[in-house]
């Protein structure tokens, strides 16, 4: 499929994304006060809003990264494949999961259930995008930038093949570039 970025629709701003990201950050900040929690990326997708939402925190913090996949295109292949685990030991640290975006919800529970045998003292996450409508989690997302219907987005780290993940705000791909 050739996906045309003149059919994008803008569904959140540079602005109120940065805004929103802040607002995160606060929450944070205060709850883990004179603590130093650990963030854990997930790669590729989240490295924007890992990166903006650590700048933006008050406290200390770290960050490391872990890397799955489980997409090709617009779909997804319904197996997750770990591709770079964390090198930071977490057991009994505050652990905060960062993620772009929770669909069907078979990454961050596969994420989290991994993060949760290494023993942390707390595991909390955080998502920029969720779809609620498709998600099938039995747990709950500490915070969540924006809930979105069940459409394909890109932008902000969100990508199309490797491609968009660069754009400074979140589109859906629009109805034209699916035919």
């Amino acid at each position: 499929m050739q996906v045309k970025r003149e059919k994008f629709i803008q569904l959140f701003s540079e602005e109120s994304i940065a805004e929103r990201v802040n607002q995160i950050a606060d929450e944070i900040s205060d709850l883990y006060e004179n603590q130093v929690p650990i963030l854990i990326g997930i790669l590729n997708g989240s490295f924007i809003f890992a990166s903006d939402l650590a700048r933006a925190i008050k406290i200390d913090c770290e960050i490391d990264f872990i890397k799955v996949s489980s997409y090709s295109g617009i779909k997804s292949k319904g197996t997750i494949h770990l591709r770079k685990d964390i090198s930071a030991d977490i057991n009994d640290r505050h652990v905060i999961i960062i993620e772009d975006i929770i669909d069907s919800g078979l990454t961050i529970k596969f994420i989290r259930d991994r993060l949760l045998d290494a023993k942390p003292k707390s595991l909390s996450i955080a998502s920029l995008l969720m779809k609620p409508e498709l998600s099938e989690i039995d747990f709950d997302v500490n915070w969540v930038g924006f809930e979105i219907p069940p459409h394909y987005v890109v932008g902000y780290g969100l990508d199309y093949d490797q491609k968009f993940r660069n754009l400074k705000g979140i589109y859906t791909l629009g109805e034209d570039n699916y035919e």
